[in-house]
């Protein structure tokens, strides 16, 4: 009788020292999926070719636990957050570098199952895994598998993102529902089953970026609301500013399942991190256009206008749905560790 743990094909110490089970792994698992680039020959350094000498450049790495969730895994996560970082800065993602770190004894499974959804992920975004980079460690030093990125991009003339230019009676516009990834983590973490439960909205936002564009001056700063959620990015828009923002509870977009478990377990859902989400101040003119484009899209199926800005200097503000105010605080302490 076989032992099917001991049989189950994983990660050795071997596969990061250099040799034949280094070679086996790039042959087998990396190349068949992003070879066919800058990355096909192998190279030290990727050889990019920019159209314009105006670019951006970010990076981000991926510890998330569980790493396979409701609705996504840490590979298309990390391709989705990377690429999201440079769209709502203003650009069209071009490039990814994808480093690896595993560890002794993972399954090798959930390593090809993670690279698909990277591979996948990247093709949805039309952008190339130029460069990488694969560590083992020993058992015992990390969970799985950590990812990190790093993503070049061309930045969009029409688009002048500068909080800076937001100006009283704009408008906050939100892509869709909020905090749906922080708490499908959350529930797979802690094995949390109800009905109805949260789906990560692991997904991109270039293309809500991209119809964007067309509002050029009416756009006046764009985030995704990822760790610390909406909450955080209102406080960074309003902080040390002339302006303040007012949001609104009967407005905010916030699926059944995440609000029923938000509730359960007391947390403010202000505070829950997205990562599919474009959080967007605008004219007051331009927003209903903004909303307008964004709901042609699937992913800006749920778009809503969620609050306004105000004359009271960096004050963020919730109109409750009982008739009061309350302020927005920046999220304290780590309520949702490893999300991302």
């Amino acid at each position: 009788m076989t032992n099917p743990t001991r049989d189950t094909p994983r990660i050795l110490l071997a596969h990061g020292g250099g040799g034949r089970l280094s070679a086996q792994l790039i042959r087998d698992q990396i190349l068949p999926r992003f070879g066919h680039g800058p990355l096909a020959p192998l190279p030290d350094a990727a050889s990019l070719h920019l159209d314009t000498p105006d670019i951006l450049f970010t990076t981000d790495s991926f510890v998330v636990q569980p790493p396979l969730f409701p609705g996504g895994n840490i590979g298309d996560l990390a391709v989705y957050g990377t690429v999201n970082d440079l769209a709502v800065a203003g650009g069209r993602p071009r490039w990814l570098s994808l480093a690896l770190v595993l560890e002794e004894g993972l399954p090798l499974a959930t390593l090809q199952t993670v690279l698909d959804s990277v591979r996948d992920a990247a093709a949805r975004c039309a952008v190339l895994i130029a460069t990488g980079d694969t560590k083992v460690v020993p058992r015992g030093q990390c969970d799985g598998l950590y990812i990190n990125t790093a993503g070049i991009g061309e930045r969009l003339p029409e688009l002048t993102l500068d909080r800076r230019r937001i100006e009283a009676d704009d408008a906050v516009l939100v892509s869709g529902n909020i905090g749906d990834h922080g708490l499908a983590v959350l529930a797979a973490r802690e094995g949390i089953g109800i009905a109805g439960s949260p789906l990560s909205d692991t997904a991109p936002v270039h293309r809500l970026v991209d119809v964007a564009r067309r509002f050029g001056p009416a756009v006046r700063f764009m985030r995704d609301p990822t760790r610390g959620g909406v909450a955080a990015v209102l406080n960074e828009i309003a902080g040390g500013q002339a302006f303040g923002v007012t949001i609104e509870e009967a407005a905010l977009p916030v699926s059944p399942g995440t609000r029923a478990l938000a509730e359960m377990l007391g947390l403010d859902i202000l505070g829950v991190p997205c990562e599919g989400r474009v959080l967007m101040v605008c004219s007051a003119t331009g927003a209903t256009a903004v909303l307008d484009a964004w709901r042609t899209l699937p992913e800006g199926r749920g778009a809503a206008r969620i609050g306004t800005v105000t004359r009271d200097a960096a004050r963020v503000c919730l109109q409750t749905l009982a008739g009061g105010r309350r302020l927005i605080a920046v999220p304290q302490g780590e309520l949702l560790p490893r999300i991302c």
